[in-house]
């Protein structure tokens, strides 16, 4: 056994409200001799997702619970530095759902990818090209089947998935309205992002008459990454056959399962034929390499842009994590652990 060793985040207590820094607890374990068949990277970039709030508490979700010392769930871009599986060599890179850690051991299985387009920046892959970007693809285009001429909302627009969403609306002919937690984020939207309007709805003291200003004709598609509240509001807008996508719940995820709000305003789903469907990202798998290459080359032609915050070690993993449900975050948030391979 080699006497090599690597660190990680797991769950030191589960989390009851909005998650601290105290709840997880950095540890240090050795990294075994690789057995046939298996590989190990080195983690260059690390993300810090929301989603996994839900995991984070006592009772599961729609995935199940992590237990006690369990290491933290994350996605990863990574170069292999040491290979016995003959479909991985040293030197390439990919990206896997290896956790908040700095080294991966697999054998292959599981969420793996190889990056073979270095034309966007690595940080891409676990991002606008990774699981938030995919999630704003086929939310939009599967799910919410958006159409040039009519209205996209979107909440929580300054983040991974909302804005990808915008942009991805704006390439089909949408007129695109964003909901934002700052008057610099939504400046942002409007100004870089090409949203036609943006709501700062912490500023508005009637958040639903500052939605119906910015959608006069009302919402054909609603891309909702904020929670019941929010759809509770928007569902009187919705037009004739509206369309809502249920993508996140951040205002939702801290609270425990007796304060998560209703949804009340439930008549449109007659009147107005509405239709509200959720995704898991995942059960898209099979065509995530088609929308992948079709946003990388939109990054290249320069009409789809992403913002990435960065960190640096990984002892600013958990701190990142939690800023996150502050409401800091502005674009996607990633932990560099190492420097980027060179491009030969």
């Amino acid at each position: 056994m080699t006497d090599r060793t690597t660190r990680r985040w797991v769950l030191a207590r589960y989390v009851e409200g909005a998650p601290s820094p105290e709840d997880f607890r950095l540890e240090e374990c050795p990294l075994p001799d690789l057995e046939d068949g298996r590989f190990l990277a080195r983690v260059i970039l690390a993300s810090v997702d929301p989603g996994i709030r839900s995991r984070l508490s006592a009772g599961d979700s729609y995935a199940a619970a992590m237990k006690l010392g369990e290491g933290i769930d994350g996605f990863n871009v990574a170069e292999v530095i040491e290979s016995r599986n003959p479909n991985y060599a040293v030197g390439e890179l990919i990206c896997a759902g290896g956790g908040w850690r700095e080294h991966i051991v697999s054998d292959g299985r599981g969420y793996i990818q190889k990056i073979t387009d270095r034309r966007v920046e690595l940080g891409c892959w676990i991002g606008v090209l990774g699981v938030p970007g995919l999630t704003a693809w086929f939310g939009l285009n599967r799910v919410g089947q958006a159409k040039a001429g009519e209205t996209l909302l979107v909440t929580s627009a300054a983040g991974p998935v909302g804005a990808t969403a915008g942009h991805l609306g704006k390439a089909l002919g949408m007129r695109v309205v964003g909901t934002a937690g700052s008057a610099a984020k939504c400046d942002w939207l409007t100004h870089d992002e090409g949203f036609d309007a943006a709501i700062d709805y912490k500023a508005e003291t009637d958040l639903t008459a500052a939605i119906q200003a910015a959608c006069p004709d009302g919402v054909d598609v609603l891309f909702d990454n904020v929670g019941n509240a929010m759809i509770d509001r928007v569902l009187p807008l919705m037009r004739m056959r509206g369309r809502i996508v249920v993508s996140g719940q951040v205002a939702d995820y801290n609270l425990s399962p007796d304060q998560v709000p209703g949804i009340h305003n439930t008549k449109p789903f007659i009147t107005h034929r509405v239709r509200m469907e959720g995704l898991v990202v995942f059960d898209d798998i099979r065509a995530f390499a088609g929308a992948q290459a079709a946003m990388a080359d939109m990054i290249v032609l320069g009409s789809l842009k992403y913002r990435i915050e960065e960190f640096q070690g990984i002892d600013a993993l958990p701190q990142a994590f939690c800023g996150l449900f502050r409401g800091e975050n502005f674009g996607r948030r990633l932990v560099r652990l190492a420097p980027d391979p060179k491009v030969f």
